[in-house]
């Protein structure tokens, strides 16, 4: 493992999972580039706008989340830092395979002197905190609502709290850390390091909800809470489904068919297609606009230090 992580450091291994990243980000617009272009025409521009802006906030709720997992564990990164680091490693969710996001959070980790096991177990828990909460998010659905299927929320929520609790999430992590063959964690995880990620993460779910509600109630969604609680939990389940298919680059084609299934019937004939497509380019815009920023933003600090020294 270790020297797969030491190969990943040559500038060329970089450059070359940048361009595979952006191949996939290229790929998962291409393929539906007609169908979108009329779906945008269905939809009021200012609704677009806004569901654009509020991707940005459940971004910045998934990286707090994550961040809070990642002091927990013993670095504390200032939030600039912190959002350099996690928004390029987020190119990493469109490469095949569903673990380059990590393997990039981790060596971007190691530019800023985070250990690998650290960066590693952070994305790691980070993630299972996030599939918890979206669990937590979906019960309101599942509650008032016949979802075919929805009996596994039952089912995995109490699991999914069990493995996040610390006796049992820290064994966890120190027999991943030995199969790695990688030194033990300095700092095991805390309640209090596990309820702050979870609620960066519930936040996140409501935001993430509160963006394709946007977009929806511009296809003629009904304006009401209990549409916004439909399309939250409706939303974390598809993304819980797609994120367990890791072959799919960033939950590619299963997440939208899921979301589609889930919505069409509390939409208009045809308009859950639409909203699934717009939601996936809104998406994919904002990971790539922030990846952006986050590279123009730690080139910048890297040439302030280079000029101060």
């Amino acid at each position: 493992m270790t020297k797969v992580l030491d190969a990943v450091r040559s500038p060329w291994v970089r450059r070359a999972f940048v361009a595979v990243a952006l191949a996939g980000v290229a790929y998962a617009i291409w393929r539906d580039w007609g169908p979108i272009t009329l779906a945008l025409r269905r939809l009021p521009v200012a609704n677009v706008l806004a569901a654009l802006g509020v991707g940005v906030l459940y971004i910045v709720c998934t990286m707090v989340s994550w961040r809070a997992v990642l002091t927990d564990l013993g670095s504390k990164l200032p939030f600039r830092a912190a959002s350099e680091l996690f928004f390029i490693s987020q190119l990493g969710k469109y490469v095949p395979g569903g673990v380059w996001h990590m393997v990039a959070a981790s060596e971007l980790g190691l530019d800023r002197g985070i250990p690998r096991r650290r960066s590693l177990s952070a994305v790691a828990v980070s993630v299972m905190v996030g599939v918890a909460a979206g669990l937590v998010a979906a019960v309101p659905m599942v509650t008032v609502r016949s979802v075919p299927g929805g009996g596994w929320v039952w089912v995995a929520l109490p699991v999914a709290v069990v493995l996040l609790a610390p006796p049992v999430l820290n064994r966890l992590l120190a027999l991943a850390m030995r199969l790695v063959r990688l030194d033990p964690l300095e700092h095991p995880m805390t309640t209090r390091g596990i309820t702050a990620s979870a609620g960066w993460a519930l936040l996140g779910w409501g935001v993430v909800g509160v963006q394709v509600w946007l977009l929806g109630v511009g296809l003629g969604l009904d304006r009401s809470v209990s549409s916004l609680l439909l399309v939250i939990g409706a939303y974390a389940i598809a993304w819980i489904v797609g994120f367990a298919v890791v072959v799919a680059p960033a939950g590619l084609g299963l997440r939208e068919l899921v979301l589609g299934v889930l919505l069409a019937a509390s939409l208009p004939a045809g308009s859950a297609v639409v909203l699934v497509l717009v939601t996936r380019l809104l998406q994919t815009v904002v990971d790539v606009a922030l990846a952006g920023a986050g590279y123009a933003s730690s080139r910048r600090a890297s040439a302030s230090q280079r000029a101060s020294a």
